[in-house]
């Protein structure tokens, strides 16, 4: 049964995470101006359609520390107003306290997590043709990725390929269609597999296709295979292997079926199986990150108030996120597998939060 004292805790919590999430927010969109957009002559109407589309990703991204903020500013709160001294005077534990919290943050978890993978997929879609079209005007570099194909377009030339790899600098099942300033098609290319280097390219086992109008006005195919063929293509492969590599675009269901053809098919898939599992553990960063901060949140503060809070949270911040990109690195140089690479930060952020809370004898 829902108490006073419960809904109480609760709207202290969403208070503060709600004004911290906002702040982050505003903080990251204005740095990444700055940094990433402000140097590019884009209209106005551009700028603001795509750091409106990129909010809800950094909302979701912000998600966990807005909730260790929400959680350590709480606990402080009730600490420093002496209310926790009466609620374990009146026979309440911490872990009973902090249950609303933890409550609300896994509420909070789950609702994110299917939001981000049943609507931020198509958002970020139309997000990168933003950024890449109307703000960059590099239409070459806006790629799609899907369960499928991955596709984008240099001027009159449109690539479609099978799977991308940017450690190896190598891509599987290579079409690229020609097309006329009228957009008819004139020529096509395929290949089994592509070598990166550069703007060169070497294909194999691929055929080139020419379409010649005939006096009637029809396309007449002509055919001719190839074991070997170098060709040079307008965009560093670079930059079109880092357009191509993000699977934000993707839900999980659609991620987990690109992975398993693609296994099928023998082709390297450890970087998106990290990814896949990744999705999931972050999904949990939150309720880590929170049930951290409860412990160092219930001590007694003798100078410092919401300074001290602050510097508590992107400590415990900056400790979870090194361990969870070090986890992911592992996973992706193969160190670990994926699974254990991804999740061994939130089992070691649970283990470690556990001890201090049995320590605080409360």
């Amino acid at each position: 049964m829902i108490s006073i004292i419960d809904r109480y805790i609760a709207k202290l919590f969403l208070a503060f995470f709600t004004g911290g999430l906002l702040v982050f927010v505003v903080l990251f969109v204005t740095v990444d101006f700055m940094t990433n957009i402000s140097h590019y002559n884009a209209p106005s109407s551009a700028v603001i359609e795509y750091y409106a589309l990129f909010a809800p990703s950094i909302a979701y991204q912000m998600m966990a520390v807005a909730c260790l903020l929400g959680t350590i500013f709480t606990l402080s709160t009730l600490n420093r107003n002496n209310e926790l001294v009466a609620l374990f005077s009146s026979g309440m534990s911490l872990a009973r306290i902090s249950t609303p919290i933890l409550v609300l943050v896994v509420l909070i978890s789950g609702v994110s997590f299917w939001l981000n993978d049943r609507l931020l997929s198509s958002i970020n879609q139309r997000k990168n043709y933003v950024e890449f079209v109307q703000i960059k005007n590099r239409p070459g570099l806006y790629s799609t990725l899907n369960a499928d194909r991955i596709w984008y377009r240099s001027g009159n030339i449109l690539y479609n390929i099978k799977t991308l790899s940017g450690e190896t600098s190598t891509a599987q099942g290579l079409t690229m269609y020609y097309f006329d300033q009228s957009w008819r098609l004139i020529q096509m290319i395929t290949a089994k597999s592509v070598k990166l280097n550069g703007t060169s390219w070497d294909l194999s086992d691929g055929s080139v296709t020419l379409f010649a109008n005939d006096p009637k006005g029809a396309n007449v195919p002509m055919t001719q295979n190839f074991k070997l063929k170098t060709i040079t293509v307008s965009e560093d492969s670079a930059d079109i292997q880092k357009s191509s590599a993000s699977t934000d675009t993707l839900r999980v269901s659609e991620l987990k079926r690109y992975i398993d053809r693609n296994k099928a098919a023998g082709l390297e898939t450890l970087n998106y199986e990290v990814e896949y599992h990744a999705k999931f553990a972050f999904a949990f960063a939150a309720f880590v990150m929170s049930f951290l901060g409860i412990p160092f949140s219930a001590t007694k503060q003798r100078a410092g108030g919401a300074a001290f809070n602050v510097g508590i949270t992107i400590f415990l911040a900056f400790v979870y996120y090194a361990g969870y990109s070090s986890g992911i690195t592992l996973g992706r140089h193969g160190a670990m597998p994926p699974i254990v690479a991804v999740w061994l930060p939130n089992i070691l952020g649970v283990v470690f939060s556990g001890f201090f809370l049995m320590r605080s004898k409360r």
